[in-house]
């Protein structure tokens, strides 16, 4: 052994060595088990079976629920039926904590989520994975884990935060026919936020809360409601509920179901003349198309007299920079040509620009181009462009008159479904902006400037948008 290493460098040396010639599956099986002196694995104890028979009838458990190592304490009082599975409860408790979903999450009973001798329910990932012996939380309902006041039972949201929380069971009553899944109590103090870097103390959190003694009883209450209303009951889009639906419990989706009921109670429609001066840039197109067509350069773009003509009446070529004489350096002008070929209102044909068989009948008629452009406005389902349009349209419809529309409320949801790039993964509002939805939209309006460009979308547009979801 050289002179400057001690024993303990050469014990590191020697076993770096050794575990570089074992397999994976051997590292695993060490990670796995303690080796006692003999060599011989030590097992874990086997987790035990706490599950019991549910109730025969359905009960209401009263449960207060306290986040873990809260100084002062942090604590909801829910009312839930013991029905429920217990991957229902997380939805409840997400919404109880303001939580997003993001994260994995596990409840265990007979101790804590991350005991060697509890019982685990598992969320879906870890399901998957099988590295832990536990049952599907979806698969076991409360009452088979909770049924006698007294009865504790644990969960963990986002192992790295490590949001722990203890569900205690303080009271069990008869449920009465049309007995809500959940029902809000009283609480304490605001929850902390997602990834805030497991801060539990007042002291942080006032770093990363506006308020931490702030709880809001009859939000809650408005949170649980919407999150068990059926879109189908009140009449919502279709489309919007097939996508809202696939979002998991999270202020998020809360926020889309409400704003799916805004949309389906709007009554307000803009007259056939504010049709008309607000489609005036698709109607140029149309009319001048079906004029014998709409020549184009040898390299297709619009030739300079009707890049001019054009940039007079499409809303967003209004404070534009330059000449706009070339639709090359006239980039909204061209982005908003594309949107419409994109949404098959135009096309390109022998070195002309031609309306569509289908927009042939609409030219002259707003009412037509309307609905036209209603059910033109939405992709197909199954892509990252039918998501982000509808979301979008569902934010610019139920967005108050005046109001800017969030640019990062879509690229939120979006990123909670799922959706990811190739790149860093993020999607950014800027994929949304350049959606062929987003950008006729934001060229329907009386006036000519880009005040949509900055979320300032016009009524017509909020309205064609409310259109656009209503479709079948």
């Amino acid at each position: 052994m050289p002179s400057d290493q001690t024993p303990d460098d050469e014990l590191l040396r020697q076993f770096r060595a050794q575990l570089s010639e074992m397999s994976s599956e051997e590292i695993h099986g060490i990670l796995n088990g303690l080796l006692d002196a003999s060599g011989r694995t030590v097992r874990r104890p086997e987790r035990p079976e706490l599950r019991r028979p549910p109730l025969e009838e359905p009960a209401l458990f009263t449960l207060r629920v306290d986040l873990e190592h809260a100084v002062p304490p942090i604590w909801r009082r829910l009312e839930l039926r013991s029905d429920l599975t217990l991957e229902e409860v997380h939805g409840i408790l997400q919404t109880a904590f303001g939580w997003f979903d993001a994260h994995l999450w596990r409840f265990a009973a007979g101790g804590t989520p991350f005991d060697f001798d509890s019982q685990l329910f598992l969320c879906p990932f870890d399901v998957a994975e099988g590295e832990d012996e536990g049952l599907p939380a979806s698969q076991v309902r409360l009452d088979e884990v909770l049924s006698t006041s007294g009865d504790r039972l644990g969960y963990v949201y986002d192992y790295g935060d490590d949001w722990q929380l203890r569900l205690l069971l303080e009271s069990v009553r008869p449920a009465g026919d049309g007995s809500p899944p959940a029902r809000a109590l009283s609480g304490r103090r605001a929850a902390p936020p997602e990834d805030c870097g497991g801060f539990t103390r007042a002291e942080d959190l006032a770093g990363v809360l506006p308020d931490p003694a702030h709880f809001d009883l009859a939000g809650l209450q408005r949170s649980l409601e919407l999150a068990d209303l059926d879109p189908a009951s009140y009449g919502a889009s279709a489309v919007l509920t097939a996508v809202v639906t696939r979002l998991p419990p999270s202020p998020v989706r809360e926020d889309l179901l409400a704003r799916s009921l805004a949309l389906a109670t709007a009554t307000d429609a803009p007259s056939a003349e504010e049709k008309r001066t607000a489609l005036r840039g698709v109607s140029w197109f149309l009319d001048r198309a079906a004029d014998g067509g709409l020549p184009l350069t040898a390299a297709g773009y619009l030739k300079p007299a009707d890049v001019e003509a054009a940039s007079r009446v499409v809303p967003e070529m209004g404070d534009w920079i330059g000449k706009n004489n070339r639709e090359i350096n006239a980039f909204p002008l061209f982005h908003f040509r594309e949107a419409l070929k994109h949404l098959k209102i135009l096309r390109t044909f022998k070195g002309q620009l031609l309306p569509t068989r289908r927009a042939r009948p609409a030219a002259e008629d707003p009412d037509a181009l309307w609905s036209l452009l209603a059910q033109s406005l939405i992709p197909p389902p199954g892509s990252f462009a039918h998501d982000a349009t509808v979301l979008l349209l569902a934010h610019i419809g139920s967005t108050p008159s005046g109001t800017a529309v969030d640019p990062h409320a879509t690229p939120m949801a979006l990123d909670r479904l799922g959706w990811r790039t190739p790149e860093d993964g993020a999607v950014d509002r800027w994929m949304v902006r350049d959606l062929p939805a987003t950008t006729v939209l934001r060229n329907i309006t009386p006036v000519q400037d880009r005040r949509a460009a900055r979320g300032d979308w016009s009524d017509v547009a909020r309205a064609l948008a409310r259109e656009a979801l209503a479709q079948e």
